[in-house]
């Protein structure tokens, strides 16, 4: 990946900027975005390469022609766009408001295809390039107290999954991450009901997979041509594979958790 340019959303923090740093070691040349420029910063500062610090609100659609078009010109090129910008949910469906349906959409899901589509056509028109779009393991099955953040990731494996048949026989590869539990703010910046932020952790994603080594099992994923890649262990490795080889068996497990208490534990953590 020397000298290579990647473009990379949701790069303050979390797998955003650990993907930043295993890609700075392997001489790319990177493109930081997000909406905290302070944060953006500072992991620019922590990678040994070139950089651009790009900071925009991932909503603001009209705004991404411009951003887009900065973002290319930079080094004539991108190589690699890695779609990773988002906020998740801790809430029950029934007492949800719609509008944190229609933020967390709007962020998960319109945002990174708004970006893609501004790429699209310049990538494959040089010759192709590697996107990288991280969605979920809620993504691939669909978990209590994440109704919004389930549909928008569901959304973001069914766009890129056709976005790579249309064009893998002119070079784009796509690789779609779907990572259980890793020790970021996932949990904390999640919305409740209402719209409020939650501001707590889990107990799972405390004790998930570092970032860095969900981004070392990423690049080594772009490195092996694997078009889908589920960074998780244990019950959330099951939960995807159940998904796809024994629905009916999983659809069993996720309401017997929900009848066991799990939101009632969920709300008890947030407390």
């Amino acid at each position: 990946m020397k000298d290579q340019v990647w473009w990379i959303t949701g790069a303050s923090s979390g797998i955003g900027a650990a993907l930043a740093r295993a890609l700075a070691a392997r001489g790319a040349k990177l493109i930081l975005s997000g909406r905290n420029v302070e944060a953006l910063e500072a992991v620019a500062a922590d990678c040994p390469t070139e950089t651009l610090v790009l900071p925009f609100e991932a909503t603001d659609y009209d705004a991404l022609p411009v951003i887009a078009g900065q973002a290319w010109s930079w080094r004539g090129r991108i190589d690699g766009l890695v779609n990773n910008a988002g906020i998740s949910q801790r809430s029950l469906a029934i007492e949800t408001g719609f509008a944190v349906y229609q933020q967390i959409i709007a962020v998960d899901l319109l945002a990174p295809i708004a970006l893609t589509q501004q790429i699209l056509p310049r990538m494959v028109g040089a010759g192709g390039g590697q996107v990288i779009a991280i969605s979920s393991v809620a993504g691939i099955a669909g978990v209590p107290l994440r109704s919004a953040y389930s549909a928008a990731k569901h959304g973001v494996i069914g766009y890129h999954d056709a976005v790579r048949a249309e064009n893998e026989h002119l070079g784009l590869k796509v690789l779609v991450v779907a990572p259980g539990s890793v020790r970021t703010n996932v949990s904390r910046n999640a919305l409740n009901a209402d719209g409020s932020v939650r501001g707590e952790s889990d107990a799972a994603i405390d004790n998930g997979l570092s970032p860095d080594d969900a981004a070392a099992q990423m690049l080594a994923a772009v490195d092996a041509g694997t078009r889908e890649l589920v960074v998780a262990e244990g019950a959330e490795a099951a939960i995807a594979a159940l998904r796809r080889n024994d629905p009916d068996a999983l659809f069993d497990r996720m309401s017997a958790m929900v009848q066991a208490g799990y939101a009632q534990q969920m709300k008890a953590s947030a407390a």
